[in-house]
């Protein structure tokens, strides 16, 4: 009994090359603006303060998250 084996491989093409480097960018652009737009650091940032700066502040503990995204909520 004869068994054949086939080993094929391919290199990686120049346009796939730059497909990727051009996907990868775009996903690490919209992970950026997402965090971004998420405005987590903001949010952590003052729930480090104590609650004596936020009281000088003119901002209670509740309503962090309110202020922090009060351009987006609608009254």
């Amino acid at each position: 009994m004869t068994t054949q084996a086939t080993d094929i491989t391919f290199e990686k093409s120049a346009l796939k090359s730059v497909l990727d480097a051009i996907l990868a960018g775009l996903g690490r652009a919209f992970g950026t603006y997402i965090h971004q737009r998420s405005r987590i650091d903001q949010i952590d940032a003052l729930h480090a303060k104590s609650d004596a700066e936020l009281e000088r502040i003119g901002l209670a503990r509740d309503d962090i998250a309110r202020f922090v995204f009060r351009d987006t909520f609608y009254l």
